[in-house]
């Protein structure tokens, strides 16, 4: 019997979409990109056999409304917006497709970074309002510290970029901790607060859980040099955005570099997106055509591994204890 697969957004890059076909898998879509309920409403309907999540929420209740569900994959690594609490009691792996968008991540912090030392973006608003407002107070990276707070595959990327640019570049990553630099030229520290002061640049890559949500605040972003650019690719719940906001307008940061934000889509007239020294991007990171299709291909093949009975890699799944002898 084909099993039935929940793709949680109205489309699944190409890539994905032949590695289902190729299956015999039929494939559910939802229509409205923004709305829990629809799918909420499919998984009480639909004898869905797994799920692929993308960003819209998959609550408890949905888990549980599905009898048949046995495997859900995240298109991406960020599992926040999924229930991983409700799917474990069930027995329900979750898994992740690592590295499949790194690059495209990766650069895009390069982008929000240089971007937000050149005010980039206040200057093109500005021509394109008919102004010749040449800002010549930019940060020359050249020189100055970088600090990664996650050291996982985009940061190292970006972190070999930024050496290549004369940059320094520190890490934390309590997940290396006593253990040696993955990257040459990276030096790694014990902490957050040992990173912080000499970073002159400060990069977010971590997930959001319980110990990140709001782990930059006004004590952190204190602790940063004067002057300093904070970015953030990873989630915005990890910054505590009126700390930010207040830092950013009483001139303690240069700037700001956001392609994440506490609430998604960012309200209209958001404070954020009033201030002349934040570039915003509308979390597209890791959506290049090149990373879609690589999330969309690992997470199907996640999948029909796993209805199918073949091994898994347990280091793609966020709750390894529903793993059994398919697990390698």
């Amino acid at each position: 019997m084909r099993p039935t697969v929940l793709v949680t957004a109205p489309r699944l890059a190409a890539a994905g979409v032949d590695v289902l076909r190729q299956a015999g898998a039929r494939v559910v879509y939802t229509t409205r990109p923004d709305d829990a309920g629809e799918i909420e409403a499919l998984m009480a309907s639909e004898p869905i056999d797994a799920v692929i999540s993308r960003t819209v929420q998959l609550s408890g209740k949905a888990i549980d409304a599905c009898p048949t569900l046995k495997v859900i994959s995240k298109h991406g690594v960020g599992v926040s917006n999924i229930d991983v609490a409700a799917a474990t009691a069930r027995g329900i792996p979750v898994f992740m497709t690592p590295g499949a968008n790194a690059a495209s991540v990766a650069e895009l912090a390069l982008g929000l970074m240089l971007a937000a030392a050149r005010h980039v973006g206040y200057m093109h608003g500005e021509l394109q309002a008919g102004r010749w407002t040449r800002k010549q107070d930019g940060i020359e990276l050249r020189g100055r510290t970088l600090g990664l707070v996650g050291f996982g595959q985009v940061a190292q990327r970006l972190s070999r970029i930024a050496l290549a640019m004369d940059m320094q570049v520190l890490a934390f990553d309590p997940a290396l901790q006593n253990k040696p630099s993955p990257v040459p030229g990276v030096s790694l520290q014990p902490s957050l607060d040992a990173l912080l002061p000499q970073a002159d640049v400060l990069s977010l890559h971590v997930p959001l859980t319980e110990r990140t949500r709001g782990m930059v605040g006004a004590r952190e972003l204190a602790l940063l040099p004067p002057g300093a650019i904070l970015v953030n690719t990873a989630r915005g719940e990890v910054v505590d955005e009126p700390a930010l906001v207040a830092a950013l307008e009483r001139g303690a940061l240069h700037a700001a570099g956001l392609d994440t934000m506490a609430v998604e889509p960012l309200p209209a007239g958001h404070a954020l997106a009033r201030l002349p020294n934040v570039v915003l991007t509308p979390h597209v990171g890791g959506s290049t055509p090149a990373a879609l299709a690589a999330m969309a291909s690992g997470a199907a093949h996640n999948v029909l591994q796993w209805l199918d009975g073949k091994p898994v890699s347990a280091q793609l799944c966020v709750n390894p204890e529903t793993l059994t002898e398919k697990a390698l």
